[in-house]
């Protein structure tokens, strides 16, 4: 018979996380979520609270983390990966977290886990018993109650959920988000085992009208974060001593949160290419913003989403790597994104119409020039029905009248500009 290498417990290192995910994914069961999800199990391994590994040469085989909390301790995690259970690694596992939190004056460990999972042969060898009759309870504050105070401050709010699935249309852009903003953050463990930072600010640069403020919005929704809009104007008038100084205040305010989607609209008003005079009084400004942003980048559940109609028009130190992730273009609507969006404000109406023939005839038409035609075309409807009570619904010519009616935001130079913006600027 050949002998089993020996294995051996040590201290948790920081350069163990990416073994230490892979044993907790094992060790987790498909069916039960665990009582400590795995980030805040980590949170106290790296704060310094017990926590042991056990090593068979360079490979890890099993770890556990415990946190004290005055005379009673908590273990907070047992995982084992799957070729080496059942041979004591557990309960010197555990016994190890024990002697450490008795040197921290505690006398009371407990440990709470759903039934059947990794750790509960190990407990049970090491003198736990399991307790009958208890009923566990747990509420989850909504984001950001523990600092409601601060965000109605600066005008913050939790979104509603479900506006990332509303967004009709864009398909090209909500997936360029999805994959390279969306995921990373919702998946931060799986994102860190594979090597992918989860952005902390990106830039959303487009012409007028195409949906960055919707997007920005839709982002914080699906990620469950307070969004707060920071309006330089406001900002400049809510203090005698310039935007500069109010900038630095907001951040500040912005750091008391547990977690937030900061979001600035027309960022070129406060990010504008400096002149390279001194007398320049948008410098001060402009350098204010560039410290933030590396300050802001540093705190965890954080995502700075910047919007421009003119990336040209961004000084050069802002869009450079290091302080935005992504650069990211959100363009007008194309045909088929234009049917999706058609079809969300015409509501019961599509079926009656020729959709084809409103999309050809709205091709330089943003998502907001299409809201705007569809209300007009259904107002031209009802007008016509209160004068006639003919029973007619809203038809095609109803709408392609308010299509000719309206203005778009777009034209030909602007989508041309766009383009070119596009082969300099994006960053994907």
């Amino acid at each position: 018979m050949v002998a089993m290498p020996a294995w051996h417990l040590r201290d948790y290192h920081d350069d163990d996380l990416d073994q230490a995910i892979q044993i907790w994914d094992q060790s987790r069961q498909a069916d039960a979520d665990p009582v400590f999800p795995v980030s805040e199990v980590m949170a106290a391994a790296k704060a310094g609270q017990p926590a042991v590994v056990a090593m068979v040469g360079d490979e890890l085989v099993g770890m556990a983390v415990a946190q004290a909390d005055g005379k009673r301790g908590w273990v907070l995690l047992v995982a084992l990966a799957a070729r080496w259970r059942e041979r004591g690694i557990g309960s010197a596992l555990l016994g190890e977290l024990e002697r450490r939190l008795r040197a921290l004056g505690v006398r009371h460990v407990s440990a709470l886990l759903p039934t059947g999972a990794a750790g509960t042969k190990a407990l049970e060898n090491s003198g736990y018993r399991l307790r009958d009759g208890l009923s566990y309870y747990e509420k989850f504050e909504p984001p950001g109650a523990a600092n409601a105070d601060v965000l109605a401050a600066l005008g913050g709010r939790v979104l509603p959920e479900g506006l990332w699935d509303a967004m009709a249309g864009m398909e090209r852009e909500k997936q360029v988000v999805e994959r390279r903003v969306v995921l990373p953050l919702t998946e931060p463990a799986l994102a860190d085992r594979y090597g992918v930072v989860p952005p902390k600010a990106i830039i959303l640069f487009g012409p007028p009208g195409t949906g960055k403020t919707s997007f920005a919005k839709a982002v914080a929704s699906r990620l469950g974060w307070p969004f707060v809009e920071l309006f330089p104007s406001r900002l400049a008038s809510d203090t005698s001593e310039g935007l500069a100084a109010a900038l630095r205040e907001a951040f500040a305010e912005l750091a008391e949160l547990d977690s937030v989607l900061l979001f600035i609209d027309e960022v070129e008003e406060i990010a504008g290419a400096r002149s390279g005079k001194a007398v320049d009084p948008g410098h001060g400004v402009t350098n204010e913003l560039l410290k933030l942003i590396p300050v802001f980048r540093e705190q965890d559940a954080r995502l700075l989403a910047c919007a421009t109609n003119s990336v040209r028009s961004l000084d050069a130190a802002f869009l450079r790597p290091g302080r935005f992730d992504y650069v990211i273009p959100i363009g007008p609507p194309d045909p088929a994104a234009r049917t999706a969006i058609w079809a969300r404000y015409l509501g019961d109406a599509a079926a009656a119409v020729d959709l084809a023939r409103l999309v050809a005839a709205s091709e330089l038409f943003t998502p907001a020039d299409i809201e705007f035609a569809a209300r007009k075309g259904a107002q031209a409807a009802f007008e016509h029905e209160v004068a006639h009570r003919e029973g007619r619904p809203a038809t095609t010519e109803d709408y392609l009248t308010a299509i000719a009616d309206t203005r778009p935001t777009l034209t030909a130079q602007a989508i041309e500009e766009f383009a070119e913006d596009i082969e300099k600027y994006s960053r994907l």
